[in-house]
């Protein structure tokens, strides 16, 4: 016996792993991330929380602003020289404290008179009250003047003759003062999903804003949005029947929600769909409403994917080096059509329907083509191209042209990917952090393409969300952020928060991300089960993370190691059956919103599970022959049916039938990237029984079944410091019941059931008397039926005492197993210390360094440290499982370092110098 320390040293910033020896097995989830806090000694304060300025009470106070007190609501002035946009948001704020109080505001515009109260809104620079108060010293914006849409919220008194007491908003710009206006919505009680999840508002008896000032800073993030990408089917088929196209009535819905979640960038739907030619509004009330338009990562030139073959062109057309007048002619049109409005231009050129424009990388001809493009901005925008906001998406194979020497000018943001799957592909570099056009990151909760694609409803934790894009903001990927979507529905929490933290980083840390999905809980479905719905949708999120439904096979968990689908699919009722109760118990008015947030995504995700799950149980059970094959597959049909009748309530049911159609979208039968035909049941088994009841014994890790095997039958090794109890599984491969006895040969072995009848089939759990085992002992457990038919148990036990210095983990069953979060001992370094991430990774957690900007070395660790007691030394072979990740650094590596004890360290790259998916 030998007791055992792991040192577990980072040379480089890396994932989650597991060691696996002949005799140790370590479940280590371990991951790197970073702090947006301030720091204290080189290393990153772990402990900030969310802020919660609340500046809205129902109760009268000193110095306070009544927007509405129990009688009236306060007038609304704005004024004709400010933004189109401004003056538009202001409705909906009037709209909103009419649905909160029931009493509607008077809408001002450039008011003569005066009323004791008013609402003041106005951009700085633009007149009115708002610029005299500034001139007064009445009103501070010292900190918000010049800055990108930040704007402050006051309450002031006697701000002009006639007036006794003002709410101000006032915006450093447009959006900024849109952004004011919406905050307020928020905090009297709309949500941002109030339309779009049926958010139920709450009537309030009064509505008073606390004395004081309220700023909302710069985002940090310049530019924040989306991508409404593979939008077929679902998306599409709701589009067309309650619009007929995505025109400016369905987009206006799009550009509301992004200003209420404070975000101000739109990549538009682009299979099948023009933005900007399907419907000329389109982009015009973009630009009045605040929302900077662009076009995907494989549409240049503010022209849409479609628009090429529309004017009659084929997609061999599409090629610069052959028809490069046709294609100046129809990038330049396209810039004049947007010439006026607010954008970012899409650079560079791939091949048509989002693949790559040669079969290897012509570096040659893309920098011709960006040079053009920028000559044709240039002269249709009448400015320096170096003033024109430009992107470069390095996606996919345009990153290669990027790694191979093709460089952009400066000014151009570099747009980084991640793999498609949630986890970023570069960053930039210390050199590339100095380019004036900054760099970005194109990330995914959606996508199309191989090796499988997954659209149906979220699969990434916010978690995982969280430690991916801090890492991208730390290395200073801050200029544009552009979530893709997909379908749009479905993704909500996941939208919420990237947009969030796009705005204002510093709000998240490792330690509260719970507490926002505690607060996002509240605010869309009230906050009387607020912990219990974060804890539903921060679970079923982690289980699809999992494996996304879209990847799931009926052979994707073991069925007899570890128990290990059963588990999966335990995990999965569990949350399930938490989420139908908590429908019950929600207020009648918040259970559309509960159906459409939590409940559906759950219960639906779990079917999903459980279809697959229970088809290869039944595939398993028809092999051996049981009856209870047979129920299964009508198991698996009902559910499949039932997934069926969720989809039917959520079309037809919900809001009057609003959202028919946003859940077409196929989730079962995948077999490569591209959807099926329709939603394909897994192929189930029907055994035809005879009469008779028959006897089978199954035991736990086995899939063979006796009588009738060959191997010996026999339990796992249970032991006293592992694995306790174990079961056996008595069943019929007939119709009709038999009688079953059970003996043991030793009195330490205990049956929970000796003796019974078999209809279909019984688990017997077999457990151990340990005062009565000394070391190693063994015993045997007979099964017999009235027929004759006797099967013969091996049962081991291990009661092995263990010395005083035994500590940590106990060896059992020959291993070792362990979350990353279980260590020992955290040693931190200098300038780096590990940090734990609560529901990162498959199960409790993850342990991350902080910061990743650190350097870290052998030397100078940070180390985690693991004890363990083996029953034997010797040599112990590791073997490591990464978490998803990629070398995010070139020419750094993603390198760890490990030891036993004091043995020297042995240095493991985890990619071996493979940046690739």
């Amino acid at each position: 016996m030998q007791l055992f320390q792991i040192f577990i040293r980072f040379v480089n910033h890396w994932k989650s792993f597991t060691f696996r020896v002949p005799v140790i097995y370590i479940s280590c989830n371990l991951l790197i991330s970073i702090s947006v806090a301030g720091t204290t000694n080189g290393l990153h304060d772990m402990t900030s929380k969310l802020p919660s300025a609340n500046y809205i009470s129902e109760l009268p106070m000193r110095n306070a602003f009544a927007i509405y007190d129990g009688k009236e609501a306060a007038p609304i002035y704005i004024y004709s020289d400010d933004y189109p946009g401004v003056n538009r948001a202001a409705t909906d704020l009037q709209s909103d404290i009419s649905r909160v109080t029931g009493a509607k505001p008077e809408l001002i515009k450039d008011p003569q008179g005066r009323t004791p109260l008013a609402i003041i809104i106005g951009t700085l620079g633009k007149g009115g009250i708002v610029d005299d108060c500034v001139k007064s010293g009445k009103l501070e914006v010292a900190d918000i003047y010049g800055k990108s849409e930040a704007y402050v919220i006051q309450v002031v008194q006697n701000p002009t003759p006639g007036v006794r007491s003002a709410l101000m908003i006032a915006g450093s710009d447009k959006r900024g003062t849109i952004y004011g206006i919406y905050d307020v919505s928020q905090q009297i009680g709309v949500s941002p999903w109030n339309w779009w999840a049926n958010v139920p508002i709450q009537h309030r008896k009064a509505l008073y804003v606390k004395p004081g000032r309220y700023v909302g800073k710069q985002p940090a993030v310049r530019y924040r949005g989306i991508f409404l990408n593979d939008e077929a089917p679902s998306l599409a088929n709701w589009v067309a029947k309650n619009y007929g196209d995505f025109n400016h009535k369905f987009y206006e819905h799009i550009f509301e929600l992004l200003l209420r979640l404070k975000a101000n960038f739109l990549w538009p739907a682009m299979w099948g769909h023009a933005f900007n030619e399907d419907d000329p509004l389109n982009p015009k009330e973009a630009d009045e409403w605040g929302i900077v338009m662009g076009t995907s990562h494989v549409e240049p030139m503010m022209r849409a994917d479609v628009e090429w073959s529309r004017l009659g062109f084929t997609p061999e057309q599409w090629n610069y080096d052959k028809h490069p007048d046709e294609l100046r002619k129809y990038w330049a049109d396209g810039i004049d059509r947007v010439h006026s409005y607010e954008k970012i231009v899409t650079i560079g050129m791939r091949g048509k329907v989002d693949t790559p424009m040669s079969e290897s990388a012509n570096i040659g001809l893309l920098e011709r083509i960006v040079a053009d493009e920028r000559q044709m901005l240039a002269k249709h925008l009448e400015k320096n191209a170096a003033e024109i906001p430009q992107a470069w998406c390095l996606y996919k194979e345009v990153q290669e042209y990027y790694e191979k020497g093709m460089r952009v000018p400066d000014d151009v943001t570099l747009l980084w990917s991640d793999d498609n799957f949630g986890n970023l592909r570069r960053v930039p570099t210390v050199e590339e952090q100095d380019r004036t056009g900054g760099a970005g990151v194109y990330y995914h909760v959606d996508y199309v393409g191989g090796p499988r694609s997954y659209k149906w409803v979220n699969t990434v934790p916010i978690a995982k969300m969280w430690e991916q894009l801090n890492l991208a903001m730390e290395h200073k990927a801050d200029r544009i952020w552009v979530l893709n979507v997909g379908g749009f529905r479905q993704k909500e929490m996941a939208m919420d928060f990237f947009l969030h933290m796009a705005r204002s980083p510093q709000d998240f840390s490792a330690d509260n991300l719970q507490e926002y999905a505690k607060k996002w809980a509240a605010q869309q479905v009230g906050s009387q089960h607020a912990e219990e719905i974060a804890d539903i949708l921060s679970k079923y999120t982690k289980y699809n993370g999992r494996r996304k439904p879209e990847l799931l096979s009926q052979n994707v968990f073991s069925l007899t190691d570890y128990r290990e689908a059963e588990q999966i699919n335990s995990d999965w009722q569990a949350v399930a059956s938490k989420a139908e109760k908590l429908y019950d118990k929600v207020p009648e008015n918040q259970r559309e919103a509960f159906y459409q947030l939590v409940l559906y995504p759950t219960k639906a995700s779990a079917i999903v599970n459980e279809v697959y799950y229970k088809a290869n149980l039944n595939r398993l059970y028809a092999k051996q022959g049981r009856a209870t094959a047979n129920d299964l597959a009508a198991d698996v049909r009902r559910l499949f049916k039932e997934d069926v009748d969720m989809t039917d309530t959520y079309h037809h049911k919900l809001a009057g039938g609003k959202w028919d159609h946003m859940m077409d979208q196929l989730h079962f039968g995948y077999t490569s990237w591209n959807d099926p035909a329709a939603n394909l049941m897994p192929e189930v088994i029907e055994l035809k029984l005879s009469q008779a009841g028959e006897m089978g014994v199954a035991v736990q890790g086995m899939e063979a079944t006796w009588p009738g095997s060959a191997l010996e039958a026999k339990l796992p090794t249970l032991d006293v410091h592992g694995l306790k109890r174990a079961f056996i599984e008595i069943f019929n491969k007939g119709r009709d019941p038999y009688a079953y006895s059970v003996q043991a040969d030793q009195p330490w072995i205990l049956i929970d059931n000796l003796k019974g009848n078999i209809s279909r089939e019984r688990r017997l759990w077999i457990s151990i008397d340990w005062p009565k085992v000394t070391g190693l002992a063994s015993g045997h457990i007979v099964i017999s039926d009235p027929a004759g038919v006797r099967v013969t148990v091996k049962v081991t036990a291990s009661s092995l005492q263990l010395p005083a210095v035994a500590k940590g983990f106990i060896e059992s069953g020959g291993c070792v197993s362990m979350e990353a979060v279980h260590f020992s001992k955290s040693i931190a370094a200098r300038t780096a210390k590990w940090r734990m991430v609560p529901d990162l990774g498959r199960n409790v957690g993850g342990m991350t360094v902080f910061p990743v900007t650190a350097a870290t070395n052998l030397k100078g660790g940070p180390d985690l440290e693991y004890q363990m007691f083996l029953q034997d030394g010797g040599a112990a072979k590791v073997t490591t499982y990464v978490s998803p990740t990629l070398n995010v650094v070139p020419g750094r590596g993603l390198r760890y370092g490990i030891s036993f004890d004091n043995q020297p360290m042995q240095v493991v790259d985890i990619l071996k110098g493979d940046n690739q998916q």
